[in-house]
């Protein structure tokens, strides 16, 4: 389902990955969203001086089915701008005003996210996910602490699932899934080599890959057959990833909840089990 709105923040978002005329075109959007909001594909292209199919292919990159629903997000992002809540901290900043630049980068680096979802791309993964005979999550470094996270909640479902940070644990693991699995990798960068390669063997035993990153153009999106991606800022003392693993923990959230609905008898059951078995751990 396309949604009208979020333009200006699903462009930002991958403007980097762009090829030249595509990112001459984003540019152009970006620096003069007000005319282009009262122009023809042609005129847009002609101001520009690219061909409107590269319009329409830019359009397309973003989630939109054309530009006229291009042009309607971006009408509504001029009529109430997006906030640059993107802060720099600053030495001098108290601890309280500290603490609010934080909390509000995360906030709008989730409200930036929403934007970049759909009701067909989180059903799919939610859909496969729950159909899986086993999910193998992929992660390194941060990244690792969000694939414990994922099987941490997923545990729960009654899928079998699994979480390798180390590079030889990874591709050994891969070599044993088959069709009806799915491999989950989480990369910020989408351009680790040790995921890449995870993927690519889970890939080579006919597995469903899903990737979770930050950027859209990013090998590991070549790979994937599903991504989910992420949208963060960078400040001086904040990196984006730092944002970026709020969000993918939120993302995890999501996809939990999902699959435990369409899990729902085999979810109760486990959560019953868990209870029990954590009971005893108590005092």
């Amino acid at each position: 389902m396309e949604q009208h709105e979020g333009a200006i923040i699903r462009l930002k978002a991958i403007v980097s990955q762009l090829s030249k005329k595509e990112q001459l075109a984003a540019t152009y959007i970006l620096t003069q969203p007000d005319d282009v909001v009262r122009q023809s594909i042609t005129e847009l292209a002609d101001a520009i001086g690219v061909a409107e199919s590269t319009i329409f292919r830019l359009c397309k990159r973003i989630g939109f089915k054309g530009y006229q629903g291009f042009k309607i997000a971006l009408a509504r992002d001029v009529v109430k701008p997006i906030e640059n809540i993107y802060q720099e901290i600053n030495e001098e900043d108290p601890a309280a005003t500290l603490m609010t630049k934080v909390f509000h980068a995360h906030v709008q680096g989730l409200q930036d996210t929403l934007h970049l979802y759909d009701d067909y791309l989180l059903e799919t993964a939610m859909t496969r996910m729950a159909a899986a005979d086993r999910i193998q999550f992929y992660g390194t470094g941060g990244s690792a602490v969000i694939a414990h996270d994922a099987v941490h909640k997923l545990i729960r479902t009654g899928l079998q699932c699994q979480a390798f940070e180390d590079s030889h644990m990874q591709v050994m693991a891969a070599t044993m899934l088959g069709p009806d699995s799915v491999a989950f990798g989480i990369s910020h960068s989408g351009s680790n080599k040790d995921i890449l390669q995870a993927l690519e063997t889970a890939k080579s035993q006919g597995a469903y890959i899903i990737a979770l990153t930050q950027h859209a153009r990013s090998p590991i999106t070549k790979i994937a057959d599903l991504v989910l991606q992420t949208n963060s800022t960078e400040t001086l003392y904040r990196s984006e990833a730092l944002t970026s693993r709020l969000i993918q923990l939120a993302v995890i959230d999501v996809l939990y909840v999902g699959i435990a609905m369409k899990r729902k008898e085999k979810t109760l059951e486990g959560l019953e089990k868990i209870r029990e078995a954590i009971a005893l751990k108590r005092v």
